[in-house]
């Protein structure tokens, strides 16, 4: 059977407008497993209030990071399909979970060339309701109504791989480099605590407390916020990075529910007002930058961190179309060539 690989990321509007970031915010927004609650209440939070006010917000954000070529995330992501490309035998297509570029288009693209086993990948390191989960659901959902014959395997979590923190942590060294930083901030997307809970397949394990993600469990395989920590704590034992000059916290919170801390915004702010001036920070919750990467932490975190008497602010890149990031999708790619794909 011949083999094709879909690579699918989150999505963006189809341009900078209120129209266009309204109509992907709804999509986005009234997913069941971005805002977990009953139908009615998703409905009047996201069309009653949410659609109202948030667009045009929204949209400002997106024209202060939006490229001549697109949407960063969406120009990024190509460039990487191509590169992967150039790297494999098999055909790449690029799909988003929201927008125009759908996975219902991607997977048609691979069967159009004849592909009949498809590896789909998530580009999120992490697993979570809101991005690895919902694309794998659509995903069959899509290929029973319209591709039955067709068969997908999906890449799993690949936060703890040794050769995925090799890469991450290169790349953070290299983009580091000659930088007199004093603390190295991990932030990470939020979610609400009950995804935590929500996808503990021990039904009791997940406590988010000061000792669950340390404790070993089968709920880490599905637990973002341990895979979260998972990754700092494997990046900082890489670079040797001494206690107390790095630590973890989440970005990018909506509403009013409790979601998982220490929040970003607040931690930048700490940071400098505890006498911090040269801090440095990275965000690999996403493998390609993106408003969230940079608007919400190059401009507003470093807003936030020159407030309180910070100085030097550095982001670091995602890995983007890193060399060694392109390699590594390729290599994994080939391995799962030589195997049967489960169906």
């Amino acid at each position: 059977m011949k083999k094709g690989i879909l690579l699918v990321n989150l999505g963006s509007p189809d341009s900078p407008t209120p129209k266009d970031v309204k109509k992907y915010l709804g999509e986005f927004l009234m997913d069941e497993r971005v805002i977990d609650v009953p139908l009615w209440a998703r409905t009047l939070l996201v069309k009653g209030i949410i659609l109202n006010t948030r667009p045009k917000q929204s949209a400002a954000a997106y024209q202060k990071i939006w490229w001549d070529n697109g949407s960063p995330l969406i120009v990024l992501s190509e460039q990487l399909q191509e590169k992967v490309q150039e790297k494999v035998d098999y055909p790449v297509a690029l799909a988003m979970r929201y927008g125009s570029m759908t996975i219902q288009k991607g997977l048609q693209k691979l069967v159009d060339k004849g592909v009949e086993e498809v590896l789909l990948i998530p580009l999120y390191p992490q697993f979570a309701m809101a991005t690895t989960e919902t694309i794998l659901v659509l995903s069959e959902e899509i290929r029973q109504a319209h591709f039955p014959s067709l068969k997908i395997d999906s890449l799993p979590a690949f936060y703890n791989k040794k050769e995925y923190i090799k890469v991450l942590s290169e790349s953070i060294k290299g983009h580091l480099e000659g930088k007199n930083y004093e603390h190295l901030l991990f932030s990470y997307h939020g979610v609400p605590e009950r995804h935590i809970r929500k996808s503990d397949i021990t039904n009791g394990h997940c406590k988010i407390d000061g000792s669950c993600c340390e404790t070993a469990s089968k709920a880490h395989e599905f637990c973002y916020r341990h895979q979260c920590k998972e990754v700092t704590r494997l990046v900082a034992e890489y670079l040797g990075l001494e206690d107390n000059t790095y630590s973890t916290s989440f970005q990018s919170r909506l509403g009013f529910d409790p979601w998982l801390q220490p929040y970003t915004d607040r931690t930048i702010e700490r940071l400098g007002k505890n006498g911090i001036k040269d801090m440095a920070i990275v965000t690999p919750a996403f493998v390609s930058d993106c408003l969230e990467t940079l608007e919400e932490i190059a401009m507003e975190g470093e807003e936030i961190f020159h407030e309180v008497g910070g100085k030097d602010f550095t982001t670091v890149p995602c890995l983007n179309t890193d060399e060694n990031w392109v390699a590594l999708l390729a290599n994994w790619i080939n391995d799962w060539s030589k195997t049967p794909v489960k169906g």
